[in-house]
């Protein structure tokens, strides 16, 4: 029945569109023999390869297909998208290595351990992962794969047994199982039968949010750093588990450009990738040159592009001992399009992105020995470097918030890095480390290099421009306490089984429970006791009781006059504290030292339910922060409302309500405007994000005063002008703002700052009033990253954050994004603290 099926399919596709198309030997190299055994992916998918897009359910079909035909594949999966598809990756090597695999795996990892300088490198492969479209609009990559897996599976002949004794491939065929599907659904159902290269076609407009990112959609491309996502996380441990010589990322840029490979621009390499890796890519790039010019494909290097964010799949890889390389292929974003070079066509894309593939397996073979040679050196190095360095350790930890501190362990923990317990409560340089609440890094280690770059912060540049972010230091993005520490003395036992979160109610109570908003998960908490129509309250000044002292926004649950007896309130709240990591305490009494707990500074919360504008217009990359942010770490439910029916939509049942951040100055209109205002003066909280601001200073939603910049190019060429320009971006970058911790935005942080993400160039006049200004970047707030001198001065004791009552309501502003990449646990509460108490505010 299957084998009649998809002769049905193959009729009728080559039936119905009647233009040329191309087979797979277009792309193959047709100087040797393939084995007539292993099926070719039309037999398997229908279609040839690049006459439709594939959808990720038959590229993983035809990679199961090959690995049970093909001796020289194997297929595991690691895990699972969030919408629960197979997170592939085909292990690709001669027979003979595949019966020793084991073996040669253990003999590469330990190039990377001290005592390897005498390792036999003639005998030992080289290890190279390949992956493709990390961005799923960007399609030519995992449709290349579907050729490339069947030469390696199929090629015969000398040149290839050689290649597979000399190689361990990992191939990883598609990074974005998700966004391949939902690119490849539009890309094929708006396929005409008649290819229409026209740029206004339909088929090459996609309808928000588009094919690049994943289900929340995140870039996936900026998560090998932090590792947040699944994605992320399944090839992060692949890649410590083999540690390759070698990483490929296969993406696609404009219709008019042609093809690019590494290196990039010489001058946005990051400081702590050694030179011999660009040299070795420079080298690299030779062979993808020669392979290019034969198949007469145009293309580039050393522009455009960097290697500065480690985030990068083409980036991570330089700074622990591997060579990273990034491929960009001009997009037809379709099937076929007109460009500034003729017309492109899909399966054009996809032969050039196949060459690259081939053309780096065999840069891998003749190098191998060289490139190993420098994987060995560079942990050597690494040693020599940590044993130098007056800094032995670095110490993180926030007494308030075990969870919070547990994440940041949990990446390391995910990298492969070593990290001790505490030994005992310590205080250094004013700030107080919990034993159990923070962690001890060893300096000397082999990832040595890699906790620098997620540790440091840097300021200084040698270049203005960056095709990412400039700084991303975790201690400022988790907002944890840290220092650098000369000895390990106040280290305790190595960590070596890293254990899930714990949390408990701490018993019975007739009268109360308590428990401090400083935890991570107390939104997660307070929204399940509120759902459960549980009454709490929150505390507005500190207090202290029972030896304990409890800060501002402190949660109280009185037991008396609940819908729960108090056996089920106990039994309910235990369960509470456990699913959100957080100690709930039991008390038997009002009287405190402050505020004693039937006072009126205690202010009742309300159940809430929150909306958020998504859509044409929106920020999808912010929107779907917020939308994680939301569903998997609080547990909250959150509406996603569109921008092309929000005229059409009853918002009274809503208490907050999200724009994360508008774009291309569409989406909003004035009608919205008018109906947003409405809603907000019958009780709405509206809270918007960044470019927001514009949208509501025009539509006087709030009255702001920005601070603008007065910047004119003198005596700048023509030739310098996007220099220039590219010079003003913030492209992200971290800044400290001093904060009232008495205002309810602020509530549960314990200090008085707070480490702030920036990427946007919107800077606001603060208020004449100083508690008006609950969070204002203090007179020189640049932690770390780029900023240039002009906007330096712009953001001096300027206010990241307002808030003005209107009608009934609340309109709330953040400049900054308080929830980037998922990773910056830090400053995620500001934005639950505007759900929770913007009645307060």
């Amino acid at each position: 029945m299957k084998k009649i099926f998809l002769a049905l399919c193959t009729v009728l596709s080559t039936g119905l569109f009647s233009q040329e198309q191309v087979t797979l030997n277009y792309y193959l190299p047709q100087d040797i023999t393939y084995d007539p055994s292993i099926p070719k992916p039309a037999e398997i998918i229908g279609h040839e390869v690049g006459e439709w897009h594939v959808t990720h359910d038959k590229l993983m079909f035809y990679m199961q297909t090959l690995a049970e035909a093909s001796d020289r594949i194997t297929i595991e999966n690691r895990g699972t998208t969030f919408e629960g598809r197979p997170i592939l990756l085909l292990t690709v090597t001669s027979p003979k290595n595949h019966s020793q695999l084991e073996e040669i795996r253990q003999k590469h990892l330990a190039l990377s351990e001290s005592g390897s300088a005498g390792t036999d490198l003639e005998s030992l492969p080289i290890v190279v992962y390949q992956g493709f479209s990390v961005h799923g609009n960007e399609p030519s990559g995992a449709n290349a794969g579907l050729a490339y897996a069947y030469y390696l599976a199929a090629a015969q002949g000398p040149a290839i047994d050689a290649m597979l004794n000399n190689t361990i491939i990992l191939m990883d065929p598609s990074f974005n199982p998700d966004g391949l599907q939902r690119f490849a659904y539009w890309a094929n159902t708006n396929r005409s039968m008649n290819l229409n290269p026209d740029e206004n076609e339909r088929e090459y407009h996609e309808v928000w949010p588009g094919g690049r990112t994943n289900h929340y959609w995140f870039d996936i491309n900026r998560d090998w750093l932090p590792v947040q996502l699944p994605e992320s996380r399944a090839r992060i441990k692949t890649f410590h588990n083999w540690l390759p010589n070698i990483l490929t990322d296969h993406h696609e840029m404009g219709t008019n450009s042609t093809f690019f490979f590494q290196p990039g621009e010489p001058s946005r390499v990051h400081p702590l990738t050694p030179k011999m890796n660009q040299e070795l890519t420079a080298e690299i790039g030779t062979y993808h040159a020669k392979a290019l010019d034969k198949i007469g494909s145009l293309y580039y290097s050393e522009e455009n592009y960097d290697d500065y964010y480690y985030g990068k799949g083409s980036t991570f890889p330089d700074v622990v001992g591997s060579v990273g390389i990034l491929f960009e292929q001009a997009s037809s974003r379709g099937h076929i399009q007109e460009s500034d070079n003729g017309l492109l066509t899909f399966p054009f894309t996809i032969r050039n992105q196949f060459t690259a593939a081939l053309s780096t397996v065999e840069a891998a073979q003749n190098m191998r020995t060289k490139i190993l040679s420098y994987q060995r050196d560079f942990y050597q190095g690494q040693r020599d470097e940590a044993a130098r360095s007056k800094t032995k350790a670095i110490i993180f930890g926030d007494e308030k918030d075990a969870a919070k501190t547990w994440h940041l362990a949990e990446i390391l923990h995910r990298q492969n890095i070593k990290f001790h317990e505490l030994n005992q409560d310590v205080t250094l340089a004013g700030s107080r480390y919990k034993k159990g609440n923070s962690y001890v890094v060893p300096m000397n280690q082999k990832n040595h290099r890699l906790i620098k770059a997620m540790f440091e912060k840097r300021t200084t540049f040698t270049d203005s421009l960056f095709y990412d972010i400039s700084a991303w230091t975790f201690p400022l993005a988790f907002n944890v306490d840290y220092a650098e520490l000369t000895s390990l003395a106040n280290a305790g036992p190595e960590i070596t089984d890293f254990k899930p979160l714990t949390g408990a109610a701490s018993g019975e109570s007739n009268y109360a429970y308590l428990f401090e908003w400083h935890e991570y998960y107390g939104p997660k908490a307070l929204n399940k006791i509120l759902n459960k129509g549980i009454r709490a309250k929150i505390a507005q000044y500190p207090f202290s009781m029972n030896g304990i002292s409890y800060d501002y926004g402190t949660v109280m649950i009185p037991v008396q006059n609940q819908d729960l007896n108090k056996k089920d309130l106990y039994n309910f709240l235990n369960e509470v504290a456990k699913e959100s990591y957080l100690k709930i305490t039991a008390v038997s009494t009002g009287v405190t030292q402050g505020i004693d707990l039937g006072s009126g500074d205690f202010e009742a919360v309300e159940k809430q339910k929150v909306a958020i504008i998504v859509g044409e217009g929106i920020r999808s990359y912010d929107a779907g922060e917020i939308w994680h942010l939301f569903d998997t770490r609080y547990d909250i439910k959150l509406t996603k409302i569109d921008t092309e029916y929000l005229s059409r939509t009853d918002l009274s049942s809503y208490t907050d309500i999200i724009i994360p951040g508008t774009s291309g100055g569409g989406g909003l209109s004035k009608g919205n405007a008018e109906k947003l205002k409405e809603w907000v003066k019958d009780g709405g909280s509206l809270i918007g994000y960044r470019t927001t601001a514009n949208w509501f200073g025009q539509q006087e939603f709030l009255d702001l005063k920005f601070k603008k910049d007065t910047l004119v190019a003198k005596n700048i060429p023509f030739g310098k002008r996007n220099d220039f320009r590219g010079a003003q971006v913030t492209g992200g970058a971290i800044f400290e703002a001093k904060i009232d911790r008495s205002h309810p935005i602020n509530f549960g942080y314990k200090n008085n700052s707070i480490a702030l993400f920036r990427n946007s160039n919107i800077y606001l006049e603060p208020e004449k009033d100083s508690y008006d200004n609950p969070i204002q970047y203090t007179a020189s707030p640049l932690l770390s990253g780029y900023i240039s001198e002009e906007n330096a001065e712009l953001i001096k004791n300027s206010v990241p954050f307002k808030v003005s009552r209107m009608g009934r309501g609340r309109v709330i502003l953040f400049t900054d994004n308080t929830n980037f990449r998922a990773f910056w646990y830090g400053s995620n509460k500001l934005l639950m603290n505007a759900i929770f108490f913007g009645d307060m505010m």
